[in-house]
């Protein structure tokens, strides 16, 4: 893989009382664009 990873890019914080803030990276285009590809009609079924 060409693209570089960073340390800590998934993160979970607890705030109490079962609240989390998750933070994780943006989906790139390229994956988003084979997700489509895969499945191309959601939401379109009747």
């Amino acid at each position: 893989m060409a693209e570089k990873v960073k340390e800590n890019l998934y993160q979970a914080e607890y705030l109490g009382s079962g609240t989390f803030i998750i933070t994780k990276p943006k989906r790139t285009k390229r994956k988003l664009r084979q997700l489509r590809l895969k499945s191309p009609n959601t939401g379109m079924r009747k």
